[in-house]
């Protein structure tokens, strides 16, 4: 696959697309008590706080700071977002702003033409192994825009409240 090059526009757009899902997604949160963050609205017996805690521990953590940077730190910390312990309402957000950051310094340093520094073990993760910076960028950028809609479904269900109306 050919990739544009480090600098290019197309990185600069990708990154603003995946930073603006990421506020779209604590956006669709706002304002939700304990009790809101934790109704189920799949059959699947997701909730919010469990696809913000995916977001957080499977996108951010596993993704970005430890496939993409090799951070030793995140590396140790890897953990199933799905079943990750609940935190409560203002510290799931605070976390997941925390870790965003986090993935934006690992970004801004990554060549992303360049293969991941880091690919876990195939008990930790059995899958094809990505070839580039890009692979991952594109990846993290998919799960983020994919579950922030998800996201959106949830709070129409809860409250009625719609991010964005169209027409």
């Amino acid at each position: 696959m050919r990739t544009p090059p480090q600098n290019s526009t197309a990185r600069t757009l990708v990154v603003r697309d995946l930073e603006e899902h990421r506020a779209h997604v604590l956006r669709t949160i706002d304002g939700l008590g304990e009790r809101d963050l934790d109704r189920v609205v799949a059959r699947s017996g997701w909730t919010p706080r469990s696809m913000v805690s995916h977001l957080l521990h499977d996108v951010e953590i596993f993704w970005l700071r430890a496939v993409l940077g090799a951070d030793e730190s995140a590396i140790d910390r890897l953990r199933d977002g799905w079943t990750a312990p609940p935190l409560p309402g203002p510290e799931l957000r605070a976390a997941y702003r925390r870790e965003t950051a986090l993935g934006d310094g690992i970004l801004a340093r990554t060549d992303l033409e360049a293969p991941p520094l880091w690919w876990p073990p195939p008990e930790v993760f059995d899958a094809p192994r990505l070839e580039t910076g890009w692979e991952v960028l594109l990846r993290v950028l998919g799960e983020t825009s994919l579950h922030a809609g998800h996201l959106d479904m949830a709070r129409e269900a809860i409250d009625g409240r719609q991010d964005l109306v169209v027409g």
